[in-house]
């Protein structure tokens, strides 16, 4: 049940390549966290030169204005080793199908619980099974 945002600065990635980025983001949770392949809610976020920021270089990182922030929020009870695996793989396939630098694949995971989630309908799909 991850729900992914994805910014980046605009013009930098165009309508043939977001498509491309969604479906290896969704590959690597398939793989690496075994999520559903229906259990797809991703949104992209197109930035201005002038709402889009960071370091260019922090922790020896050499960051260009290709980055992605990638924020997937999923259920809590990842592993250390499958978090790991899976950022080594996304890189990797962006780095292969699109050619993004590995330097400018940045993801950070949102832990949370089952009662944290509703899929619509005002019920906690999750908890609250009919």
């Amino acid at each position: 049940m991850p729900f992914v945002r994805v910014s980046y600065l605009e013009n930098k990635y165009d309508a043939e390549q977001l498509p491309n980025i969604s479906r290896d983001i969704m590959s690597a949770l398939v793989e690496h966290f075994n999520v559903p392949e229906d259990d797809f809610f991703q949104v992209f976020h197109a930035h201005k030169a002038s709402e889009f920021y960071y370091s260019p270089n922090y922790l020896n990182i050499e960051r260009t204005d290709g980055l992605l922030f990638i924020q997937i929020t999923l259920k809590s009870g990842r592993s250390t080793e499958q978090k790991k695996s899976f950022y080594s793989k996304l890189a990797q396939q962006l780095s292969n199908t699109l050619h993004i630098r590995k330097e400018d694949v940045f993801v950070v995971l949102v832990d949370t619980e089952f009662e944290d989630w509703t899929f619509g309908n005002g019920i906690a799909q999750m908890i609250e099974r009919p």
